[in-house]
């Protein structure tokens, strides 16, 4: 008995040691990938059509996914009748304007804007729940909502209000802002359909429901401006936005929440405005302003206030 109390007591901590450096490499790429769109708005700046961007994008992901979706509904956890408009529903909230109108805002606004305006989305679902009577928010959560705010106000602004009317890259973040609210939405409507299915397997009908959503004003960018669309720019932007910060983020979401749950994976939240600020700067040459070290912190900071309990 005592031999064998040395082997388990030092075989636990590496073994710990292990599991956070995984968790660790997990969340920086998970971060990356889901980064690497608001990178991609920004850089294509307009030269893909960006409706066409997020239907090509949704497509792959939907078919990329549809192996977990076919299983789910065959073994009757995703029955499609009863399920039909919730999907679509949060296809539309998380998928479509999540879509076009982030690829539009990269016109005018940075990836880092994109990035931290994101970030308010854990305010927005706390704020959405207490309206709907599903969750109470205590005063640190009010103390953290104000920080927040205030730091989405601050970089939107630049610091200056009269900038929300007058200046274009404002308006390109107020489409960023509408973006993070329907994610918001999609954030608690996707959890309530169909909850015995796996992530990925609702993603994939959200994703396809997004899709669809996109297809329209996609064929009008196909007809009006078929070379755009049709080119090897274009193609090489579809499978990347389809790949990296579609499949491969998804999936590893999907892992890092069924290895390390779902609280410590809520830590990519925190991870992904760094790792989109350091992308702009080496990619774009776009480096990180005192406003946006302020702004983040500030939003940060609150949002880690506000998921305290």
């Amino acid at each position: 008995m005592n031999a064998k109390l040395p082997e388990a007591s030092s075989a636990k901590p590496p073994a710990a040691g292990w599991q956070d450096a995984i968790a660790l490499i997990g969340f920086i790429l998970v971060a990356t990938g889901q980064a690497s769109n608001q990178v991609l708005a920004r850089g294509l700046a307009g030269s893909v059509p960006p409706f066409s961007l997020a239907f090509f994008r949704w497509s792959i992901i939907a078919i990329g996914l549809a192996p977990f979706a076919l299983a789910a509904i065959r073994e009757g956890k995703i029955p499609l009748a009863q399920n039909a408009w919730p999907i679509l529903v949060a296809g539309f909230l998380g998928m479509f304007l999540c879509g076009g109108p982030v690829y539009v805002a990269g016109i005018t606004t940075t990836a880092i804007h994109i990035a931290l305006i994101f970030a308010l989305s854990p305010i927005m679902v706390l704020l959405i729940s207490a309206a709907l009577g599903i969750e109470h928010i205590g005063p640190l959560q009010w103390l953290g909502t104000g920080l927040a705010l205030s730091g989405a106000l601050l970089i939107v602004s630049g610091g200056h209000l009269e900038t929300l009317t007058q200046s274009s890259a404002a308006w390109g973040d107020l489409l960023v802002v509408l973006a993070m609210l329907g994610w918001s939405g999609y954030t608690l409507m996707q959890s309530r359909v169909s909850p015995g299915a796996s992530l990925l397997a609702r993603v994939s009908l959200f994703s396809a429901a997004g899709a669809l959503c996109s297809l329209p004003i996609a064929i009008h960018e196909m007809w009006t401006m078929p070379a755009a669309v049709f080119n090897t720019r274009a193609y090489e932007a579809y499978v990347f936005a389809g790949l990296v910060p579609g499949l491969i983020a998804y999936a590893g979401f999907a892992w890092l929440g069924g290895k390390f749950g779902s609280v410590r994976t809520s830590l990519v939240l925190y991870v992904a405005p760094i790792a989109s600020a350091l992308l702009s700067w080496i990619i774009l040459g776009e480096p990180p302003r005192l406003i946006h070290l302020v702004g983040g912190m500030l939003i940060l900071g609150g949002v880690w206030a506000s998921l305290r309990k």
